[in-house]
């Protein structure tokens, strides 16, 4: 009986050992790789393919559009805001006896009549700002009155008093040797004489009696 039982007790322990050793063989087992996609090959060019790709046409840089200016007809009210803005500063300017600024104020303002054909208030408004110019010594914003001033007298046929603009506007650049002016006044000549050949324009709003709006002293 005792026999018996040591026997059962081998055969036993012998299913366990061989137990053990089958679950350290799946242990040990290696698993599969994770699939993995072969590598791609480099493309090699030959000096042939090389030659081939240079002498394809290349595309042309697409280069910068050219911008040009615009420009609207000013209207009415924008010539009102304009001539309100330069009269509150030559009144201003007047007023606290800055002589020098009102006088460039007087000149904006005739520009400004100038371009409406209000010839009669540009011519005196120049005169005021001439005024000035020459007791401050300031040639060179004279000659450029003296300029405008002949370009209205060209306008409205008084040639004579142009001729004599121009004439001392000429002077005054030699004198001071203003050489940057010299061609615009020779070329204002020019004009005048080819307006000479012209009848006289009839200006309607020209008058030769001063318009005092209160900016001049």
């Amino acid at each position: 009986m005792k026999g018996v039982l040591v026997f059962i007790a081998l055969v036993t322990m012998s299913f366990a050992a061989s137990a053990q050793w089958y679950r350290v063989d799946l242990l040990l087992k290696k698993k599969p790789a994770p699939y993995r996609p072969p590598l791609i090959e480099k493309i090699s060019y030959d000096s042939v393919t090389f030659q081939s790709i240079a002498r394809l046409p290349q595309a042309e840089k697409p280069g910068h559009p050219k911008l040009y200016p615009v420009y609207f007809a000013r209207s009415e009210y924008s010539y009102e805001a304009a001539e309100d803005i330069e009269m509150k500063a030559a009144q201003h300017n007047m007023r606290y006896r800055v002589y020098a600024d009102a006088s460039y104020n007087f000149s904006e303002l005739a520009r400004l009549y100038i371009l409406q054909n209000k010839f009669s208030e540009a011519k005196w408004y120049l005169l005021q700002s001439n005024n000035i110019s020459r007791q401050q010594n300031d040639n060179k914003h004279t000659i450029e009155n003296l300029i405008d001033l002949a370009i209205i007298k060209t306008d409205i046929g008084d040639y004579a008093l142009a001729e004599e603009d121009l004439s001392e506007a000429y002077n005054l650049a030699c004198v001071n040797k203003f050489n940057e002016y010299l061609a615009e006044i020779e070329k204002k000549a020019l004009d005048l004489a080819q307006n000479k050949l012209t009848p006289s324009k009839l200006i309607s709003r020209y008058s030769d009696e001063p318009q005092n709006n209160g900016t001049a002293e």
